[in-house]
């Protein structure tokens, strides 16, 4: 799929790698659309790329179904908008796991559902969405992000298959710990073990190379981490084990507290 000249709505755009991402789709020379539920947000981002602007709560199914409408003749789909979800799940709400489940998974689901048909139809289209290594390693205090996240994984590789020969490619890309983003950097902890991270381009890249090349999965992290999730997705009893050796525990502790003081 070419990037260049096709329209491109991208969710999450104001959070985490939204913002680089929208920087390097307007240089390769995509029609932008950003959503998101604060236009005060939005509008730098939209006056630097001549972006169209659509607001809509992901958490909101009426706003999800009036954000496919609106953004008809989308033909890539980038579904990058999550909510962080971590701590114990005994002390969230129904309705904070109502919204978690909502933006991190159903939104992403019900847009590629809606968006696809009009793809398929002009048989050009690509659907990319970005996930979590959280999406095949378990950790601590995670259990809903961890959640979502795998079962993004699954839509993703499952709807691929369905699919196959319309001319629609279907992605997902899975970062590990990204520098200078998300809770690690908000609160200036260290990474489980100490695991190295990598830079926000280079998720970026990977989400690119996604779309242009029609890769069914993408996993940006360095490789010691990546071996470590393959091994803690087949055998995630010793993965418990060995994160509780690495530490992970304590330092989970920080990034929960911070995501508690900030609700």
């Amino acid at each position: 799929m070419h990037i260049a000249g096709a329209t491109v709505l991208l969710t999450g755009v104001t959070g985490g790698i939204g913002g680089s991402l929208a920087d390097e789709l307007s240089a390769r020379g995509a029609d932008l659309v950003l959503t998101g539920r604060r236009r005060e947000a939005l509008e730098p981002l939209a006056e630097r790329h001549g972006a169209r602007i659509i607001l809509a709560d992901l958490a909101d199914p009426d706003d999800v179904l009036r954000l496919a409408a609106e953004a008809a003749g989308t033909q890539i789909l980038i579904a990058n908008a999550a909510l962080p979800s971590s701590g114990d799940v005994l002390d969230y709400t129904p309705e904070q796991i109502d919204r978690a489940l909502a933006v991190n998974l159903r939104a992403p689901a019900m847009l590629a559902r809606l968006l696809a048909p009009e793809m398929v139809a002009a048989a050009r289209g690509h659907i990319c969405f970005v996930g979590s290594l959280s999406g095949m390693a378990a950790t601590k205090s995670s259990s809903m992000y961890t959640a979502t996240k795998f079962g993004l994984r699954g839509f993703s590789l499952s709807f691929r298959q369905d699919l196959h020969a319309t001319g629609v490619g279907v992605s997902i890309v899975q970062p590990g710990f990204v520098r200078d983003l998300g809770m690690f950097a908000k609160t200036g902890s260290p990474t489980p073990g100490g695991v190295r991270t990598v830079s926000p381009e280079r998720v970026v890249k990977g989400v690119m190379r996604a779309i242009e090349r029609d890769v069914a999965e993408i996993n940006v992290a360095p490789l010691e981490l990546r071996l470590l999730t393959k091994i803690a997705s087949q055998f995630p009893g010793f993965s418990e084990r060995v994160q509780r050796l690495a530490g992970a525990e304590p330092t989970m502790g920080v990034i929960v507290a911070a995501q508690r003081s900030s609700r």
